[in-house]
């Protein structure tokens, strides 16, 4: 049985998207071949981050630079899909220590480094360039805030507006390399449009939705400095409550524990 069963509850990211599950709410959550203690960071685990991790343009041998990671599960989930190098930069203390510790307790401890730094401070000293920037950064602009200051945050941009964003990702990412985040539909546009005026074209788009009859509430983007032509799909998550779509299944089926039993393990 899976040890993390999928959960409704009013958590972190339920503000933009109704309609997805939070994977677990326990201190700890276990993938099939790496754990993530969770019980200080700002962020818990939810399914739209791992989907959002499993689909990574990654590629065997990229240099990857995850910003703003939290409990470090996308770092984790790269080093998983063969990244070479992951850089993971993190700003508040209780998270790059619950970071820190998931990194050194993963197979992957020898590729992957944590930063307690703020990512332009981290942008000014860095001496080398990314073939991959991952993110899934705060999203709320001009919102109120809790009193929890850690998720204020991890889920408002103060600290990270999306110019600052655009312009470390100018500054770190190699010139044929790929921008990758996750987006709440309605900041997609507004992000687009910043992103394409300084010198980023969007190559994929894919909006997640929870159900068949939901509407997407987030999308997952893939920039490049190289015009391509526009892809656009959309993805529903669940076929019915607990049961992933096949399309989703696909993407987590290397990585939840209720995949495991289907397939053996496989280390990068």
């Amino acid at each position: 049985m899976e040890s993390a069963m999928l959960i409704n509850i009013t958590y972190a990211r339920v503000q933009y998207s109704p309609n997805i599950n939070f994977i677990q709410t326990m201190s700890t959550f276990r993938f099939q071949q790496f754990s993530v203690l969770q019980k200080n960071s700002g962020m818990k685990i939810c399914t739209d981050a791992v989907l959002f991790g499993a689909m990574a343009p990654v590629k065997q041998r990229d240099r990857v630079l995850d910003i703003g990671a939290g409990t470090g599960v996308l770092t984790l989930m790269a080093a998983q899909l063969g990244a070479a190098k992951v850089t993971a930069v993190e700003l508040t203390q209780e998270a790059y220590q619950e970071a820190n510790i998931n990194v050194n307790n993963s197979p992957w401890a020898e590729r992957l480094e944590v930063v307690h730094q703020d990512i332009q401070s981290f942008a000014l000293a860095a001496d080398q360039q990314y073939d991959l920037i991952i993110s899934n950064p705060p999203f709320f602009e001009n919102h109120l805030k809790t009193v929890d200051t850690l998720r204020n945050t991890a889920r408002h941009a103060d600290q990270l507006p999306f110019a600052d964003l655009i312009g470390v990702a100018g500054s770190l990412l190699a010139p044929q390399g790929l921008f990758y985040l996750l987006l709440p539909a309605h900041a997609v546009t507004k992000f687009c449009a910043q992103a394409s005026a300084s010198g980023f074209y969007l190559l994929n788009q894919i909006d997640f939705r929870g159900y068949a009859h939901n509407e997407a509430k987030v999308s997952a983007l893939t920039f490049s400095r190289i015009v391509a032509v526009r892809q656009i799909r959309l993805l529903t998550i669940y076929e019915s409550h607990n049961v992933y779509s096949s399309d989703s299944a696909a993407y987590l089926a290397d990585f939840l524990l209720r995949f495991a039993r289907d397939q053996p393990k496989r280390l990068s």
